[in-house]
């Protein structure tokens, strides 16, 4: 039996969370959620995820600090940094720490899944 692809999405906006999970539960992922990023770092200290979807703004800790303690926690994880405030210096600063891409808000299904392929 094949192992289904984790995912781990990190956004204060139930909107989207709701709409991601729903997205990659149908296409045959296994989804959880965190609804900012001290949940996410809590899930992620009991668990492993193959892939973090993780919003760049949100209250509290942003996605570029999660990201940073992400990868001191589990270098190898693939991170996703999602954002609807897209700068050429935050994509700069969430590749140099390590994010596997910089997506901007709204995306299209589609494309955000070729994304993960």
């Amino acid at each position: 039996m094949e192992k289904k692809i984790s995912i781990l999405i990190v956004d204060d906006e139930e909107s989207v969370r709701e709409s991601l999970s729903l997205w990659f539960t149908e296409d045959g992922y296994r989804v959880e959620c965190a609804e900012h990023a001290k949940k996410a770092l809590s899930i992620l200290e009991s668990g492993n995820f193959d892939i973090i979807l993780a919003d760049l703004k949100m209250p509290g800790m942003d996605g570029l600090e999660m990201l940073r303690r992400i990868k001191t926690l589990k270098s190898d994880s693939i991170v996703i940094v999602m954002t609807a405030f897209a700068t050429v210096d935050t994509a700069v600063k969430a590749l140099k720490d390590g994010a596997f891409d910089y997506v901007t808000k709204p995306f299209n299904q589609e494309e955000f899944l070729k994304t993960l392929s």
